[in-house]
């Protein structure tokens, strides 16, 4: 490139779905589209500055190009034209161009400058971006209220209960992020999701939904998915996602594009999010049923499933609030508990892990011993369980009131547990409870016992 300070001319910007997304902006100079690949777009405000990598000049034909191209070629992918407009340059140089871009999506003024071989980096130089509000750096996901089905039923949307791990992805060009209702960070341990970047795209939004591991059975197994939660190393991450794959059961839009949802009514919510078509090999937005929910909870009976989640159509979002607008009607009894201890094994078992020692928050969150849970385990489980224990051994007890048996181990509370159960007993415990796994993606302080409550009238 000349020094040629004061040109002008087009501009495309194209998304290119090659081995890895990135947006092709292309500059209209002497005769050809110069061009620079950005694997995450425009910078949107002037702190940050992005990778631009310098790439082949391309014929002008391409500020019309809109299509694929085959596999085996430079650049193989689908390319789509994602905003085009002109510009003026101040400067155009080898090491440096700047110019200010008028686009559709693209307006302002930006600085590309070389780095280092063929990496540049862009600039925005102005303000930041007018595209709305900015993506939240955090959200805690709303809760559901244990209860029977609403009288008023087609009033409300109708969605599978699915067992698996909660997670709330934050998505932006070139960038996903999962994390859960504690606000841990579960990237990482689900590399099959990292494509769903690619079906994002361009866009700046934040899903709700559940990551579900299946069973040989084709039923949503939270069992099965629980090796993949504490995995640490790379190695073990990659080989438990080919042997237990999951798959990102996606049933809500709260943020796109500038714009937060939570406040629009849930049946708008997902005709937005519907219209994205986030259709994938590990990810899927299942439709909801309008009204009829006693006739879908009876399909989730015969199946196995464990039940059937009512949403009110013309509700809004309560992040991190338990509501009423949003029920969950199961067809067994659950309870999330608190390990407050251990019982060490006998027989067989001794050295082992014999029973855990459950509890629950009262109103004033002091933790209740709610009895305990010693079955549901298998070897590996009870080993993997007190390994974990044995880092959070304390000599005090947790518990407030009633306390358990005498030889108990108490732990630190932080661990939460999912167990299902026939019933609650008069002195307040859980009857013939067994351990269904770790919950990891909700905090120990929020554990409280559920009772069904009635319907909203």
């Amino acid at each position: 490139m000349s020094d040629d300070d004061g040109s002008g001319g087009r501009f495309v910007v194209q998304e290119h779905h090659a081995r890895r997304l990135h947006w092709d902006l292309r500059l209209e100079h002497d005769g050809v589209l110069a061009s620079w690949a950005l694997p995450r777009g425009f910078p949107r405000t002037p702190d940050e500055n992005r990778l631009a990598v310098r790439t082949d000049d391309h014929p002008l034909e391409f500020l019309d190009f809109d299509g694929e191209i085959p596999a085996g070629q430079y650049g193989g992918g689908a390319l789509t034209i994602w905003d085009h407009g002109t510009y003026e340059a101040e400067k155009f140089r080898d090491d440096k161009v700047v110019a200010r871009l008028h686009g559709a999506k693209v307006q302002g003024r930006f600085a590309l400058f070389r780095t280092r071989g063929d990496d540049w980096m862009i600039h925005r130089m102005d303000g930041p971006a007018d595209d709305g509000e900015p993506l939240p750096p955090s959200l805690l996901p709303m809760a559901a209220t244990l209860s029977t089905l609403p009288p008023d039923q087609d009033a409300w949307g109708f969605e599978i209960k699915w067992d698996g791990v909660r997670a709330l992805a934050f998505g932006e060009p070139g960038r996903l992020r999962l994390v859960g209702r504690n606000g841990r960070d579960f990237t990482r341990q689900y590399p099959e999701l990292r494509p769903l970047t690619n079906a994002v795209g361009a866009h700046r939004l934040v899903l709700d939904g559940e990551i579900v591991a299946f069973g040989d059975d084709g039923r949503p197994s939270f069992q099965r998915i629980q090796p993949r939660i504490h995995l640490a190393s790379d190695a073990d991450i990659r080989h438990q996602a080919q042997a237990v794959p999951v798959v990102y059961v996606i049933f809500d839009l709260l943020h796109l594009d500038g714009r937060s949802l939570l406040d629009t009514p849930y049946e708008e919510r997902r005709r937005e999010l519907a219209a994205l078509g986030l259709t994938g090999p590990h990810w899927q937005v299942p439709d909801y049923q309008r009204g009829d929910g006693d006739v879908l909870l009876d399909a989730t009976r015969r199946q196995g499933l464990e039940g059937v989640v009512a949403k009110r159509l013309a509700s809004r979002y309560q992040p991190g609030r338990r509501s009423r607008d949003w029920l969950k009607i199961k067809n067994v009894r659950r309870q999330e508990v608190v390990i407050g201890g251990w019982i060490a094994g006998r027989g067989r078992l001794a050295g082992s892990l014999g029973a855990l020692l459950a509890g629950y928050h009262d109103d004033d969150g002091a933790l209740r011993f709610a009895g305990k849970v010693g079955t549901g385990f298998d070897d590996a489980t009870r080993a993997r369980l007190l390994r974990r224990l044995e880092g959070l051994r304390t000599d005090e007890s947790p518990f407030t009131g009633r306390q358990p048996q005498r030889d108990a181990v108490f732990v630190r509370p932080d661990l939460v547990a999912e167990v299902e159960f026939a019933e609650w007993t008069g002195a307040g415990t859980l009857r013939h409870p067994s351990f269904e796994g770790l919950r990891e993606d909700k905090p120990a302080r929020d554990i409280v016992r559920e009772e069904p409550v009635p319907p909203p009238a």
